[in-house]
């Protein structure tokens, strides 16, 4: 049983230099980064603040954001957000997931900016360099909200003291060691696919999670491609910047993906004639020879193949190497002290280049049994287990997508959860890409897992979705809806998971004998329940 602990309330002294609304706002802002529950729960939004007292500017708030749509372009977000205040129009430059790569969730990183409580604008990796642009671009209208030194001072000893880093173990910033145990291939001989079941050992680490949270990893750079980098620049690989060899600092801290255009400036500088004008134009978002979503890093070197840009200097034009988010596919009552994933391995060519996934290749077939690596929980926003166990629960999760769902089986199980289940997979073929197949046929056979409905989409003549199996099935997919049921979804954001909405959508027309609009509003109101949740990417 857990104690309850009373959350904190700070108050901001009469003597701070805010207005009483703002000390208002402020106390409140604190009180809530200071909770007990601080490490799940998410910032303070517009309508709480509004709740408070406070009535300066609008904050961004997911629920009032007709853009919080992962499927939209972003030209068509900004298109829509182009009236409101800038928080929102911050927002709205963000890649809509709430995967929480960035440490928050759309609207909570729209704020922090907003307020000056965070500087990066590069934290959204699913929106790359577009949403890094926009964010820059808006940049400089911040201002007239209290500033990041302000909120500093508000925050002093005399009334609260805040970290400097989050949590450690529970943020990017303040990640922990833990030990890579194995792989094993999930995929059947001839598959298209390489996909991997992972795990890792938390025993000494210090942290924990629950199921529908995600772990970061932070991987490192595979070795040919930083010794390629390196070779281009014709710099010495042992050269030490700041203490450190350059090989060094390109295998561990520094990005080679998508050429930053911090890049393409320094090349502007030490080249002439048409390709300091190619590279000032790649410097400014545009695309003059149609190749620029192509460019990494060593691509971008090749192209100025002339250029030999001095190492630090080059070095301080590259991103930060992010950590990379995967769906935790255990669960702590099942498998205690260590952390499994469900990684597909990424790689593709471009200009008869190979291209590599960083963190997908890195756990399959660059770390080693008993090496160490930085992780951390991200606690999941939204996407959790019902409260009550006998809650009946419907999940669509195709491919990796099946992760927190073999997370969230083998939890219920491990608990003797009454309520029923119904897992939705699928994958282009039985016979290869059955992932997990002896535990799930296990759980069907023990009667545990109520129904297990497949898709194969390369199996046939033609191809079949979880989505058409959703159709097929609707009646009983209505029934159980109708009995109070949670519906969960993890997969593709642009594509997979809008194509499931749409099937909900026909299946309460068809079933629910519901107008359009009215299966619509239907959705919405499962959302607004927590009856629909989602893990997109």
């Amino acid at each position: 049983m857990t104690a309850h602990v009373p959350t904190p309330v700070l108050a901001i002294p009469e003597s701070a230099p805010f207005s009483p609304e703002q000390r208002s706002w402020l106390s409140g802002y604190f009180s809530a980064l200071l909770s007990p529950d601080a490490l799940g729960a998410t910032p303070i939004s517009g309508a709480d603040a509004t709740a408070l007292g406070a009535p300066g500017p609008e904050l961004a708030d997911n629920d009032a954001a007709p853009w919080h749509d992962p499927s939209l372009p972003l030209p068509d977000r900004m298109n829509m957000a182009k009236e409101r205040p800038l928080a929102p129009r911050l927002m709205a430059a963000m890649a809509q997931q709430d995967c929480g790569q960035c440490g928050y969730n759309c609207a909570d990183y729209a704020n922090a900016l907003f307020l000056n409580k965070e500087e990066r604008l590069n934290l959204c990796a699913p929106g790359g360099k577009d949403t890094a642009r926009a964010l820059k671009a808006l940049a400089a209208e911040i201002g007239g909200a209290p500033t990041g030194a302000a909120l500093d001072a508000a925050a002093s000893p005399a009334t609260a003291v805040l970290e400097p880093f989050g949590p450690l173990g529970y943020c990017r910033e303040n990640p922990v060691p833990a030990v890579f145990l194995s792989r094993t291939r999930l995929n059947g001989e001839g598959s298209e696919k390489e996909t991997w079941h992972v795990e890792i050992d938390l025993s000494a680490s210090g942290v924990s999670y629950e199921v529908g949270d995600s772990l970061g990893v932070f991987p490192t750079n595979a070795t040919f491609v930083v010794d390629a980098v390196i070779a281009q620049l014709g710099a010495r690989p042992e050269r030490l910047i700041n203490g450190r060899t350059l090989r060094d600092h390109l295998l561990y801290d520094y990005g080679l993906g998508a050429a930053p255009d911090a890049l393409f400036t320094l090349l502007s500088h030490i080249t002439g004639g048409e390709a300091r004008k190619k590279a000032r134009a790649l410097a400014a978002g545009e695309d003059p020879d149609g190749d620029a979503a192509a460019l990494d890093v060593l691509g971008a070197l090749h192209k100025f193949g002339s250029a030999r840009p001095d190492g630090e200097a080059f070095l301080e034009t590259l991103e930060p190497l992010q950590p990379r988010l995967y769906s935790i596919s255990s669960s702590p009552k099942a498998d205690p002290g260590r952390v499994t994933l469900t990684i597909d391995t990424v790689r593709y060519a471009i200009n008869k280049r190979q291209r590599l996934g960083v963190a997908s290749t890195f756990f399959a077939e660059r770390i080693e049994a008993g090496t160490p690596l930085k992780i951390y929980v991200q606690k999941a926003h939204g996407f959790a287990l019902p409260a009550d166990p006998a809650t009946p629960i419907i999940m669509c999760g195709p491919g990796t997508g099946i992760a927190p769902f073999r997370a969230f089986l083998r939890d219920r199980q491990a608990s003797g959860a009454a309520g029923r289940n119904w897992l939705f997979f699928g994958h282009q073929r039985q016979a290869h890409d059955f992932f997990y197949r002896d535990e799930l046929t296990a759980m069907r056979e023990a009667k545990f897992l109520n129904r297990l409905t497949l898709a194969w989409s390369r199996d046939g003549n033609e191809k079949v979705y979880v989505q058409d199996r959703m159709r097929e099935v609707g009646q009983d997919l209505w029934s159980w809806l109708q009995e109070g049921a949670h519906f969960y979804i993890c997969g593709d954001a642009k594509r997979m998971a809008k194509d499931v909405e749409t099937a909900l959508i026909d299946v309460a027309q068809r079933h629910g004998g519901k107008s359009p609009d009215e299966a619509v509003a239907y959705l919405q109101g499962l959302k607004k329940a927590g009856r629909y949740q989602a893990d997109v990417y």
